[in-house]
């Protein structure tokens, strides 16, 4: 096989270097919207429609960050969304590992019953909008926490995932803490838990990214200002910066960022609990 070689002792095939060369192009292709979010958002007002268009501004603007900052309420959209997005997530990890246990035991009808649970993961969300809207709003929970929270404390993909995650520990560590005199509750807390912290990290990240990133659930339950989260926030400052494009990309990456830090520190777990998950069904 040819190779091209980088040193008398190392030699790359050219089908890998083939293969590296079309992955940087994927990452380039697939990054460059957010790398022209950065750019425009350090870019000057008369530098956004010149032609032809360039990535890199002249020179680094980053006074767009301070006043997009103070021409709205973010510091209260980043509380109320961190808010909305910590409960849920905190929810779905806990009550997410107790039906995924359950569902690791054998009881009659116990595959019926997943196979039904697993279902509601094909309704999509836009079906049952309106009659969560109107039970809530009949709750009187409309501008509170508690309706942007609560119908998202459980997840049918978080129960899955944890399930599917579940099934690859060994047996035997169950057993080994049944003779020990441990109760299911104990078992599940002091021992499964915390061997599955890649799959509950997967599912941690995807709540927080689910959460963070609602637009539609958050626009309806809320009509206060003091209740907005950022992305309906980033809606009411679009309208009210015109065309500001400088400032829409400013708020648009401090918007981002938070998220984007998040994944950088759980890469690795997020990785891990992902090949993991549907090993064994």
């Amino acid at each position: 096989m040819k190779t091209i070689g980088l040193s008398p002792r190392k030699k790359i095939p050219v089908y890998i270097l083939f293969i590296y060369i079309v992955l940087v192009a994927l990452v380039v292709l697939t990054n460059y919207p957010f790398l022209w979010m950065i750019t425009t958002s350090l870019k000057s007002r008369s530098e956004v429609f010149v032609f032809p268009p360039k990535l890199l501004p002249e020179a680094l603007v980053w006074s767009n960050y301070s006043e997009a900052w103070n021409m709205s309420a973010w510091p209260r959209y980043f509380t109320n969304t961190l808010i909305t997005t910590i409960i849920p997530t905190i929810g779905q990890m806990l009550f997410g590992s107790l039906a995924a246990y359950a569902f690791t035991r054998k009881f009659k009808g116990s595959k019926f019953l997943f196979t039904l649970f697993l279902g509601t993961m094909m309704i999509p969300s836009q079906a049952t909008l309106v009659p969560n809207y109107v039970i809530l709003r009949n709750l009187g929970w409309i501008n509170t926490f508690k309706g942007l929270t609560v119908p998202f404390i459980s997840s049918s993909f978080a129960v899955f995932l944890l399930r599917q995650y579940f099934l690859t520990i060994p047996k035997d560590y169950e057993d080994a803490a049944v003779i020990d005199g441990c109760g299911p509750f104990h078992f599940l807390f002091r021992i499964l838990i915390p061997l599955s912290k890649p799959a509950l990290v997967t599912v941690a990240l995807f709540s927080i990214m689910e959460r963070w990133n609602d637009f539609i659930w958050a626009l309806i339950m809320t009509t206060k200002d003091n209740m907005r989260t950022v992305q309906v926030g980033m809606a009411v400052f679009q309208s009210e910066s015109g065309t500001e494009w400088t400032l829409m990309m400013a708020a648009a990456t401090f918007i981002s960022l938070p998220v984007i830090i998040f994944f950088l520190f759980v890469q690795d777990k997020f990785i891990e609990g992902v090949m993991t998950t549907g090993i064994k069904a």
